[in-house]
């Protein structure tokens, strides 16, 4: 038997191994610059075929990464060199279960897990389990007891502004320009908050949370304003909170919340390290909010959407950048036979705790001016997705990354870290930092292109005015604790979120979406009652989620497929 991190396979006559050479093969295909397929673009994966002496099927079980050991695709052909019937298969729980797919006597998928052994033969009987499965239309449809899930292609969810603003972008001539004229004419600051300052002082910081944000005035002194926060806190009363200063989120443990103004944040924040522009009036009485996340309470993940980011071309780079014969810039067009589903499989479902969104769709994930514009292809956002290379991870970029082990890193991606490519879990890339570490401090400093409209390609308008609602995420450290920090910008410039993140004490921080509520989503699930309740950063972001009668929301990510994708957070199985 051969055990490879949570898949192991019985081998002997008929089954085909892979050989030494295989490895160097598969890298050849993943280098290769020319158009492939999304199995080509996998270097670690492994394959094993069979023949069910009772069917005469050929078998094929590919699993595309065996570090995170989630990922399969079964294949099935009635001739040995047949078109294949193809099925994406995830282990939901890789880490308290192993997937072996056993050869003799006769093939069979065999799950290991807790509850005991499980096999199954979901070909048998003219694969009735795998037809099942998919007449079901469920985004996931049960396998093999229960311990396994298909994967289904289905149409995710998305808004009436996200389906108009598609249509016209790929239906109308110069509907990018239509599109961006009616968000700068009539969009522009339509979700920015302001607050009435309500009293000054009265409030403790948290015994517990990140470091309060450095501001102009002492705790003591702190504005207390209105807010809008949907979210319910301890040691206040709904609807005020006192500027930079944290407050538990009631009922979740290790989740803390807190507002701001950039306009409050210290002088020695906004004189420098670092340069960035000016502070406007608008952005800066406009409020804003802080989730912070104890990262050693919690566990993340990632998943693509159903139809975002794509996997082609942008159109934003110069045509000269594209390799002759190349339908995207990593070879592949298309995710199939892999099935993306905007939501979390039901297992991880029920330990969830938190959803945000998670990036730029490809059509803007790419560089249109600028040096990063003219070469690796306009640096088009990679991302990764249970440890399987969706698009290739470009140097340069800000990159949110996990690894099989657990470990939680947010950088400027390197050619050197390429060799973490075989324990990545996952990764989101989203432009370049807002906040990059300084190696002789450890401190946050802004990023030499938050200043450069084209070459930090930041969007906004096509007057380089940057100023809108804006999503970004940072990490931050108090004392021995990390912390994963999503901000949520009611409308601000790059300038704007470095100096709060920087306030804040982030040592890096990355932009994530921008220009819609549905593009800033953040969701905690919170027990209440023996139920759960879904609590929003904002209340217009309860309008996304779908209600059934009586009143009760099914959650965007957690109930429903969507076509955006997202992080997850899930809490720890051996913290209580």
């Amino acid at each position: 038997m051969l055990l490879v991190s949570g898949i192991a396979f019985v081998i002997a006559v008929p089954a085909l191994a892979q050989s030494k050479e295989t490895p160097r093969l598969q890298r050849e295909q993943y280098d290769a610059v020319r158009a492939k397929s999304i199995l080509e673009l996998q270097p670690f994966r492994q394959t094993t075929d069979a023949v069910d002496a009772d069917s005469g099927l050929f078998l094929r079980l590919v699993s595309l990464n065996p570090a995170t050991g989630a990922w399969y695709l079964l294949q099935t052909r009635t001739e040995k060199d047949g078109a294949p019937k193809n099925y994406h298969i995830e282990n939901p729980d890789p880490t308290a279960q192993t997937l072996t797919f056993e050869i003799a006597p006769k093939p069979a998928i065999v799950i290991n897990g807790p509850q005991g052994t499980v096999r199954c033969q979901p070909w048998a009987e003219d694969a009735a389990a795998l037809r099942a499965a998919r007449a079901t239309g469920q985004p996931y449809a049960p396998l093999c007891e229960g311990t396994l899930f298909l994967r289904n292609k289905v149409t995710g969810s998305r808004t009436n502004i996200e389906a108009t603003s598609e249509f016209l972008r790929d239906n109308i001539w110069g509907g990018e320009s239509i599109v961006r004229f009616v968000r700068d004419s009539f969009f522009r600051d339509s979700q920015i908050e302001t607050s009435k300052k309500l009293a000054t002082g009265g409030t403790d910081q948290a015994d517990s949370g990140p470091t309060p944000m450095l501001a102009r005035t002492t705790p003591e002194d702190r504005p207390v304003i209105s807010t809008l926060l949907d979210i319910g806190l301890d040691g206040t009363k709904p609807g005020r909170m006192a500027i930079g200063m944290w407050y538990p989120v009631t009922g979740m443990s290790g989740v803390f919340a807190s507002t701001f103004q950039p306009r409050a944040i210290s002088d020695d924040i906004l004189k420098g390290p670092g340069k960035t522009n000016r502070l406007d009036s608008i952005e800066a009485k406009a409020t804003g909010y802080m989730v912070a996340f104890d990262m050693g309470q919690f566990d993340i993940g990632y998943a693509v959407g159903t139809a975002h980011p794509s996997l082609g071309w942008s159109s934003r780079p110069p045509a000269s950048v594209r390799p002759r014969g190349m339908p995207g810039p990593d070879g592949v067009k298309s995710l199939a036979p892999l099935v993306g589903l905007g939501m979390v499989n039901p297992v991880i479902a029920n330990r969830a705790v938190a959803t945000f969104t998670a990036g730029f769709k490809r059509q803007h994930g790419a560089f249109k001016y600028g040096d990063m514009a003219t070469f690796n292809y306009g640096h088009h956002y990679g991302f990764i997705e249970k440890g399987v290379i969706l698009s290739k991870l470009q140097p340069g970029l800000s990159t949110l990354y996990g690894l099989v082990d657990g470990t939680l890193v947010m950088k400027t991606w390197t050619e050197a870290d390429n060799a973490l490519l075989p324990q990545i879990r996952f990764a989101r890339q989203n432009g370049v930092p807002l906040l990059e570490t300084d190696p002789a401090t450890g401190i946050g400093v802004p990023g030499d292109r938050v200043t450069k409209w084209g070459p930090g390609n930041w969007s906004g308008s096509a007057e380089a005015d940057l100023r809108t609602l804006r999503a970004g995420a940072c990490m931050a450290r108090n004392g021995q604790t990390r912390y994963l920090i999503y901000g949520y910008f009611s409308t601000a410039t790059p300038s704007a979120m470095a100096r709060t993140f920087q306030a804040y004490g982030c040592t890096y921080a990355m932009l994530l979406d921008m220009n819609a509520l549905e593009h800033t989503y953040l969701a905690l699930y919170v027990p209440q009652g023996g139920k759960v309740h879904v609590a929003h950063m904002v209340p217009g972001m309860a309008l996304i989620e779908k209600k059934v009668r009586g009143g009760t929301i099914i959650p965007r990510f957690i109930g429903f497929a969507d076509n955006r994708d997202l992080f997850y957070l899930t809490r720890k199985e051996s913290v209580k």
